[in-house]
C-alpha cells in the first residue's frame, strides 16, 4: 500500500535506533578493561536481546525489555570472552538511560505536533526506559503519551501491540503512521494495520523480504514534510 498522508491522523515513533542512537553504547563497553573493539560486542548485544525478545513472543516467556538487554549483554560478552562483574555490567547496561539523541528528533516532532498530528512513542522498552529517553530527548512536552510492551508483555512484531497501541491512542489503526528504523517494526505495523513508515538512517538496502514500507525516510524531517508540515 502506498503512503497516503491524508489518513493519517497519529504518529507513533520507536525509540532506540529511531530516536536515539544505540551504537552510542560502544563509547561504555570501549571504557572496559580488556575491549579492544566495542562494535562486534554491541552489534552481538543488540541482535542477541532482539532474538530473545522474538523467542520469548513464541515461547510466552517475558522479561521487561531492559532485563533483557542485561541478558544480552551477558551473552555477548562472554562471547567475546570478556571478563565482567555484575557491577561493571551494570554500568555499562545503564548507557540505555543516557543515549544519545539524533538531532532531527526534537524539530521534527515539533512540526508534527504543530501540524495537528498526535504523537506518541510505541516501544519495547520498560516504562522507566521510556521515561529517561524521553527526558533525554527533551520531547515530553511534544508527545501525547508513550506506549510499552509492558503493558501487554509482548514485544514487537506481535501485532496485538500495535493493535493496543491504537487502542490506547484512540485513533483507527489505518489512521496511524508508525516510523522505525528497524525493518521487522515496520513489517509488523503493517501486518497490523498501520501505515509503515522505514526510517532508514543508515542508507542500508532495502530488505527483501515481506512487504514493502508505505514511505522510506531517511530523516524525520522527510516525514514531517510529507505530511505538510
Amino acid at each position: 500500500m502506498a503512503f497516503d498522508p491524508d489518513r493519517v491522523t497519529t504518529v507513533t515513533f520507536d525509540s532506540y535506533s529511531t530516536l536515539v542512537d544505540v551504537d552510542a553504547v560502544e563509547t561504555a563497553l570501549a571504557d572496559h578493561p580488556g575491549v579492544d573493539d566495542p562494535e562486534p560486542i554491541s552489534r552481538l548485544w543488540r541482535s542477541r536481546s532482539m532474538q530473545y525478545t522474538l523467542v520469548g513472543n513464541q515461547t510466552d516467556v517475558y522479561e521487561p525489555f531492559y532485563d533483557v538487554n542485561r541478558d544480552a549483554l551477558e551473552y555477548a560478552l562472554a562471547a567475546h570472552d570478556i571478563d565482567a562483574t555484575d557491577e561493571e555490567r551494570e554500568d555499562i547496561l545503564s548507557t540505555y538511560h543516557d543515549l544519545r539523541v539524533f538531532d532531527d528528533v526534537r524539530e521534527s516532532v515539533e512540526r508534527l505536533r504543530e501540524g495537528g498530528y498526535d504523537c506518541y512513542v510505541l516501544s519495547n522498552g520498560n516504562p522507566e526506559m521510556l521515561e529517561s529517553m524521553v527526558e533525554g530527548a527533551e520531547i515530553g512536552d511534544l508527545l501525547v503519551d508513550t506506549i510499552s510492551a509492558d503493558e501487554l508483555e509482548r514485544f514487537k512484531p506481535d501485532p496485538d501491540l500495535y493493535r493496543h497501541a491504537a487502542g490506547r491512542t484512540g485513533t483507527p489503526i489505518e489512521e496511524v503512521a508508525h516510523v522505525s528504523a528497524l525493518w521487522f517494526d515496520v513489517q509488523g505495523a503493517i501486518h497490523a494495520g498501520m501505515q509503515g513508515v522505514w526510517l532508514d538512517r543508515k542508507g542500508n538496502p532495502r530488505e527483501p523480504f515481506g512487504a514493502e514500507p508505505d514511505l522510506v525516510c531517511e530523516g524525520l524531517a522527510d516525514l514531517a514534510e510529507r505530511l505538510g508540515c
